[in-house]
């Protein structure tokens, strides 16, 4: 496994952790204001979070994007790392979009209005998923060189 990140995926790796990295940022700041509307976001889509504290949870979660935002912006934690932490985590988030009522159009995955925001996470498992299949095509490659 390569040890430093490609040149050419810093880009897109910056700018997801950025946006990740914010995200996380935000939630502790506004941990009172958010903890019950996140809390009861996820718990809708996924009603094993109910028992949760919903400031626990929202402190919990802002952690997590902290870290896996720091995870994409350092390039010395390899693509194939980033992309699986990456694409773990927006899988989770695309499960809300796929779950709750009133997010995507009747009988298909369209998005509605209120919808948009979450529809974007579809995108972060591209991401991830390429750096994923990048650094796994690399590495056959390679091997395939040595033979």
């Amino acid at each position: 496994m390569r040890l430093l990140a490609r040149a050419h995926q810093m880009p897109v790796r910056l700018a997801v952790g950025a946006f990740v990295l914010n995200s996380g940022l935000s939630k502790l700041q506004g941990l009172d204001e958010a903890a019950d509307q996140t809390h009861g976001t996820a718990k809708a889509a996924y009603p094993f979070l109910e028992a949760q504290d919903p400031r626990e949870f929202t402190r919990t979660l802002a952690r997590a994007e902290i870290a896996l935002g720091t995870v994409l912006v350092v390039p010395l934690v390899p693509s194939l790392v980033a992309g699986a932490a990456l694409t773990a985590f927006s899988a989770g988030l695309t499960g809300l979009y796929l779950r709750l009522p009133g997010v995507r159009q009747e009988g298909g995955l369209r998005p509605t209005p209120q919808g948009i925001p979450l529809a974007k996470d579809t995108w972060l498992v591209g991401i991830g998923v390429s750096l994923i299949l990048e650094e796994l095509a690399r590495a056959r490659a390679e091997r395939r060189g040595r033979a």
